[in-house]
């Protein structure tokens, strides 16, 4: 007999008037949104998912998506000019942007002049083939120079799955980690779900983020249904999240 009184807990029921640090909203920048069209249909479709305040954080990464100053800020001012004040109404957009530990990270890093998430959070990434060798030593310099470094999507790092010890490492070195919230799904594969669930039950995750790059993620979300005890464990997290990047 079917319970008529079963209640699914939609992930988009705790998304009211949420702060996504982490997305790929920004025009023609880097593997997200490919012109201004694609943009307009992102910022859309996560402001009816809930989302309020927008920090996109297109990649900076050497070798793929050399990003500077002026890129970012070119591509923030063009989809400006290109938003209509209808969609613009009751949302904030503020960039940012992910770093990737490469080799050209440190010179950004000496220079002191990172995309933060807000105040002194920078939002940083490794490759998914392995950490660099200096990580350690990387995430040292980053809180000397003054910065909170924020681990996007540790849950995606495979190289750890079967390592799950340095999670802690990296947590009592300082670092703050945010999740995919496509990770609480099979989206990225099982073993990156199990991680996530494994991250948050260890009450590992700080902050949480969409990491959309297209329209088909913000679809996606906005069907996830989670269990009871996932819902509630993300509902601090979500919490965490809007408190410490809010702007209003």
């Amino acid at each position: 007999m079917l319970n008529f009184f079963f209640k699914k807990h939609y992930l988009k029921d705790l998304l009211v008037d949420f702060v996504d640090i982490h997305n790929h909203i920004l025009p023609s920048i880097d593997d997200g949104a490919q012109n201004i069209r694609e943009s307009i249909d992102l910022i859309k479709k996560l402001k009816e998912l809930g989302v309020k305040q927008f920090i996109p954080t297109p990649h900076v990464m050497q070798d793929f998506y050399p990003n500077t100053d002026e890129t970012i800020g070119n591509a923030y001012q063009s989809l400006l000019e290109n938003l209509n004040k209808q969609i613009q109404k009751g949302i904030t957009i503020n960039p940012a942007a992910e770093y990737m530990l490469d080799s050209s990270f440190e010179k950004l890093l000496d220079a002191g002049n990172l995309f933060t998430l807000k105040g002194n959070y920078v939002l940083i990434e490794m490759s998914y083939f392995q950490p660099p060798i200096n990580l350690e030593a990387l995430i040292f310099k980053i809180k000397t120079k003054g910065y909170i470094p924020v681990l996007a999507h540790p849950e995606r790092y495979a190289f750890y799955h079967n390592k799950l010890g340095n999670y802690d490492k990296l947590k009592q070195q300082g670092c703050l980690f945010q999740l995919n919230l496509l990770s609480l799904d099979n989206h990225y594969g099982k073993d990156v779900e199990t991680t996530a669930n494994y991250l948050i039950d260890k009450g590992l995750i700080d902050f949480t983020g969409t990491d959309a790059h297209h329209v088909a993620h913000v679809d996606k979300l906005s069907r996830l249904v989670l269990n009871k005890k996932t819902s509630e464990k993300m509902v601090p997290i979500i919490r965490n999240t809007n408190t410490t990047f809010s702007v209003i």
